[in-house]
């Protein structure tokens, strides 16, 4: 999919104008691609149930080795592929990739309200495989 959205941008060099950097430009194009595919492939994206009890709080971040970041976010992926399609997306745009609920409500064609709270529930469920596999501190 990334070489593909990389010729697609390279063919489309012409209508890039300048009005955003031309990372997020070509960040778009991707994503789009994606999606895209997703569609074609007419895989139907689906969501976590409801769950109770959200923690809405951020955890504390107590300065971790780039060791120690670079595995939880390892173990964060890992954990992230046992979730649904629409979830994983979810998570995965606005975890890794940056996007914020409207543009994420926006790039899938679902509410904000949606975004966000697939994105809570992606995230309570991360949590609890990374607790079962006593990966996840407090």
């Amino acid at each position: 999919m990334l070489q593909e959205a990389f010729a697609d941008a390279f063919q489309r060099l012409n209508s890039y104008r300048y009005e955003s950097t031309f990372g997020s430009w070509l960040k778009q194009i991707v994503v789009n691609k994606c999606i895209n595919e997703l569609k074609r492939k007419k895989t139907e994206i689906k969501f976590l149930d409801k769950i109770e009890d959200v923690d809405m709080a951020e955890e504390s971040n107590d300065n971790p080795s780039e060791y120690e970041l670079a595995l939880n976010v390892q173990n964060i992926k890992n954990a992230m592929q046992l979730l649904p399609d629409g979830s994983k997306v979810i998570f995965s745009l606005y975890l890794f990739e940056g996007y914020d609920h409207t543009e994420i409500a926006e790039i899938l064609n679902i509410s904000e309200s949606t975004s966000k709270s697939q994105y809570m529930r992606a995230r309570q469920k991360v949590k609890e495989i990374l607790s079962k596999n006593n990966l996840y501190e407090r």
